[in-house]
């Protein structure tokens, strides 16, 4: 059967068994288990009512399920065994990690990534949005900043790879330094400070997601209040940062807090640019060493990032509804 065959002959099923499920389910919601007859008509069509919602909800609520709480559950109880997957050990796996020199070096550095990345790309994406607006050619210098956000992780590392080349004919900062009479370096075996390179990297491409729903926001700020601080003599500077970022406080916590789980989730430019090493690892390059062959400590490793993660989104998500509200 070809390919395109089988995705067709998938969606039918899935669109139709979709409709064919909530269409008998509220037949015989309404016609068997609560029908609107007999005595008590009032009362079952405020209890068929009261079970519709749930009918609509539990294929989605299914597939939550299967698709995300049940691998969740299975991850953990993989991680609590040996790489065989024969012995259970417990906790031992996450006693390894943490007593390992490498997996805290990920820590740290996803620390240095959390801290560095979502300030760096939001401040940007804010002070882009805003000198853009002022400009009769806003338009096309958001669209270029915008541009990274089109290129995959890969593609970008792959982009500044030759940004950062040791060849000097390459590479621009060796071609300044060699300009310059000093010597060439590979700016990605430079320890420490070869993390803010590979971060570089990823605020390049968030700066134009936070400028265009940072813009949205500040077009949103009422003319009146800039206008009633204008005539009590603010400046631009105190227009700025006491008038109009207070007004998007909301919207700059969630832009942040969204990178931030990108952030805690980003492999793609450490296993590009460097594979982990000179430093550089984070905990999903970290984990991707022990894939395929350690699945104990490499679940250990997921579990641990998803435990980092959650608290984040859970605030994000509290964000976002405070700003709808």
């Amino acid at each position: 059967m070809s390919p395109v065959f089988q995705g067709i002959l998938t969606i039918i099923i899935g669109v139709g068994g979709c409709v064919g499920y909530f269409y008998f389910s509220n037949m015989l919601l309404d016609k068997v288990i609560f029908p609107a007859r007999g005595p008590n008509t009032g009362r079952n069509i405020n209890r068929a009512n009261q079970v519709r919602p749930w009918l609509f909800l539990f294929p989605a609520m299914f597939a939550l399920g299967l698709y995300l709480a049940y691998p969740v559950v299975g991850s953990f109880w993989r991680s609590l065994f040996d790489r065989s997957g024969a012995n259970f050990i417990g906790l031992g796996n996450y006693v390894d990690l943490f007593s390992e020199g490498t997996f805290r070096t990920a820590v740290m550095n996803n620390l240095l990534w959390v801290l560095f990345v979502p300030a760096m790309a939001t401040f940007l994406g804010l002070l882009v949005a805003q000198l853009t607006d002022r400009l009769s050619w806003g338009n096309i210098a958001k669209s270029l900043i915008f541009m990274p956000m089109a290129i995959s992780f890969v593609g970008a590392s792959l982009i500044w790879k030759f940004v950062y080349s040791a060849n000097p004919d390459i590479g621009i900062i060796n071609s300044i330094r060699d300009a310059m009479g000093l010597a060439v370096l590979d700016p990605l075996q430079v320890r420490f400070w070869n993390n803010f390179f590979l971060m570089f990297i990823l605020v390049w491409i968030q700066t134009g997601f936070a400028m265009v729903i940072l813009s949205a926001a500040l077009r949103g700020i009422p003319e009146e209040t800039i206008e009633a601080a204008i005539i009590d003599g603010a400046n631009a500077f105190q227009v700025f940062f006491k008038i109009k970022v207070p007004q998007i406080m909301g919207t700059i916590v969630v832009v942040w807090t969204t990178i931030t789980i990108l952030v805690l989730k980003v492999f793609d430019i450490v296993y590009t640019m460097t594979g982990g090493n000179f430093g550089t690892h984070i905990l999903p390059s970290y984990m991707m060493t022990y894939m395929f062959r350690d699945d104990g400590r490499a679940t250990a490793v997921a579990f641990v990032i998803m435990l980092l993660v959650l608290p984040v989104m859970i605030w994000n998500i509290r964000q976002a509804r405070n700003e709808m509200r």
